[in-house]
């Protein structure tokens, strides 16, 4: 599986953003999702994960609440709908992919990754 992740950009605090990650390969539709950042400085942490179906989400307690994963299989295609951005969201956003059937927050886990996008939210 390739993952090109797009959707980034410059935003107030309060906006919103929808970062999508088209996937390439027949394996996308059995392959759990994951969304990661990494701002400057810091280590890459979770964002969220979805599962091969969508029925299943986990976000990090930061996003619980304001952000949305979410995936469209036929389009081959996962979302992170971002609302009610704040500056400390600012980061490289990735998307990766799992074989794991669990959810799982664990980027060694996650065999596929894209490259980044870049999230400014100004204050």
């Amino acid at each position: 599986v390739q993952l090109q992740a797009s959707g980034g950009g410059l935003v107030q605090a309060g906006g919103s953003l929808r970062l999508s990650c088209l996937a390439s390969g027949r394996t996308f539709s059995s392959d759990g999702m994951g969304w990661f950042r990494q701002a400057p400085g810091k280590e890459r942490e979770f964002v969220a994960a979805i599962n091969w179906d969508g029925s299943r989400t986990y976000y990090t307690d930061s996003v619980k609440g304001r952000f949305t994963i979410s995936r469209d299989n036929a389009k081959n295609t996962a979302y992170l709908q971002m609302n009610t951005l704040k500056p400390e969201d600012t980061a490289v956003y990735s998307c990766a992919a799992t074989s794991y059937v669990s959810l799982t927050t664990r980027t060694g886990d996650y065999r596929h990754w894209g490259q980044g996008t870049q999230v400014t939210v100004s204050s």
